[in-house]
């Protein structure tokens, strides 16, 4: 890291948002992935700080259940001390800076230190719960005014800062952050200063994730229902006429996979859309890569190949990780894509035909269905005696479609352009999750994700994933399952990541 100890670094406060990654701005993207160090609390998605760059210090600050890892004297002494060292430092919150979370006591320490500071505003959960509820904050039916009001303060002061009278008198809609252990004072005061015992309100617990659960009653009712279901923060509580109208914007809590943990094996650097496809549906993607991608052990294949380009008739891509890694020995041997005039390109998969025409090259031909059994179906209809293939693969894999395309009399050459191993994933959290029964998914998206996955805990807990879907996203992958003794419970029809979740959809619908 560059020596800044002689200048003095900068502070941004970012607003992280009410807990979906997504709600997170693009200034404070760019802030995470500039900064030295992050010092980040218990609600800010822990997923957001995979956007730091390596080596990037994290301190966690968290408050939970009343639990402080950090006193706020403690933290603003850390942003002082940090930024003084000439480091960028941000500052993530749940939530926005401004509204309850302290943000104004940490510029007033920064400007009596003479550190520089930027205020990155967030989505405040005031806002974004209320909208992944369903509930509409104003409306000019019902509410024309919308206050936010704290239901926690310090220690001995109570109800020092909460004018309960004028609040209660209040006609729109009230928003109480931080309230779930003071809801029964909450509404005690509410009717005690006049408040409408039948007043719609409403509890939302870990809005806008996979986890939100949302309860609805009236004042005189909401306290009897939250002690049955037991409800613990974090939770937001909003009290009006508005509440009425969440059956008629629901969308969140309905989505086809609201609430359901879905394990995704395949490698991390492949899994975005994967993941995205998922969360837009509502699910936790529970990220557990036991597969990563690495050069083959031995180039010469290749190499030599790639020498003889045109003595081949045809080049075959069997996945993504094939024109990844062929196009890039290609270029380390000072060669490009021009070398490929005159070949005849096939792939299997339209991932893999995307990423053959990301290139500017034609592809020939993608068979019907996505494996090689299809393909070799469309080379048979070429006539392909006598002439030369070459197939740039994983090191280890099924042989089917080189067997078959020399028995037709073609001629194959399988160069080894890259290899799979498995990881070093930690396994902790994924065994707690499914002993506890929290895991509804694991989804296979390759014969080497089952034996890896396998390989690092199936052994060891047979039992439990017998209770979890199987979920495969062809039939090669779900013969290599049930050999490994699992039942595969769900499989795709179009042997994609989108046929997969198009799948889990249907399952789950159920």
């Amino acid at each position: 890291m560059t020596d800044r100890s002689h200048t003095t670094g900068k502070v941004a406060l970012v607003g992280a948002g009410p807990g979906d990654e997504g709600l997170l701005t693009l200034r404070g993207k760019e802030w995470l992935e500039r900064a030295d160090v992050v010092i980040y609390d218990h609600l800010a998605n822990e997923r957001l700080l995979r956007f730091t760059r390596p080596g990037t210090e994290l301190i966690y600050a968290g408050k939970k259940e009343g639990r402080v890892t950090l006193t706020q004297d403690q933290i603003n002494v850390l942003l002082i001390e940090k930024s003084k060292l000439g480091q960028i430092v941000v500052r993530l919150k749940g939530g926005d800076p401004f509204i309850f979370g302290r943000g104004g006591e940490e510029t007033h320490a920064l400007t009596e230190a003479g550190i520089p500071f930027v205020v990155v505003p967030g989505v405040t959960s005031s806002i974004g719960v209320a909208a992944y509820a369903g509930i509409p904050l104003t409306h000019r039916d019902f509410s024309s005014t919308l206050s936010i009001i704290t239901g926690s303060n310090e220690k001995g002061k109570e109800d020092a800062h909460i004018d309960w009278e004028k609040i209660a008198s209040r006609s729109g809609t009230l928003i109480f952050l931080m309230g779930a252990r003071k809801l029964k004072r909450i509404t005690d005061n509410l009717m005690k200063y006049g408040k409408d015992p039948d007043t719609p309100i409403a509890v939302i617990q870990w809005g806008t994730t996979y986890r939100q659960k949302t309860w609805t009653g009236t004042l005189n009712t909401i306290v009897d229902i939250a002690a049955k279901e037991n409800i613990k923060p974090p939770a937001l509580t909003i009290v009006g006429e508005v509440v009425n109208l969440k059956p008629h914007s629901d969308w969140y809590e309905t989505l086809p996979l609201f609430g359901k943990t879905l394990v995704i094996t395949r490698p991390e650097e492949q899994s975005e859309a994967f993941m995205r496809g998922l969360l837009e549906r509502g699910a936790e993607p529970f990220l557990f890569p036991v597969i990563e991608t690495a050069p083959p052990e031995d180039w010469n294949p290749l190499d030599t190949a790639i020498q003889k380009l045109d003595s081949y008739e045809g080049l075959i891509f069997t996945s993504v990780n094939g024109v990844k890694f062929f196009m890039r020995r290609l270029k380390e041997k000072g060669k490009d894509v021009r070398e490929l005039k005159g070949l005849r390109l096939y792939a299997i998969g339209p991932k893999t035909e995307q990423a053959v025409k990301a290139l500017g090259i034609k592809v020939d031909v993608v068979p019907e269905d996505f494996v090689a059994e299809s393909l070799i179906d469309s080379l048979g209809k070429e006539n392909i005696k006598g002439k030369k293939f070459l197939l740039p693969r994983a090191a280890v894999a099924r042989e089917t479609l080189p067997d078959q395309l020399r028995a037709q009399g073609a001629t194959i050459d399988v160069a080894p352009a890259y290899r799979t191993v498995r990881p070093q994933t930690d396994t902790g959290e994924l065994i707690l999750r499914l002993k506890e029964g929290s895991i509804h998914a694991v989804t296979f998206t390759s014969s080497s994700t089952v034996t890896h996955f396998m390989e690092l805990i199936g052994e060891k807990l047979k039992p439990q994933l017998a209770k979890v879907a199987v979920a495969c996203i062809g039939p090669v992958t779900a013969k290599t399952a049930e050999q490994a003794g699992l039942n595969v419970d769900i499989m795709a029809e179009e042997y994609t990541v989108d046929g997969l979740i198009a799948a889990l959809e249907k399952h789950f619908g159920r």
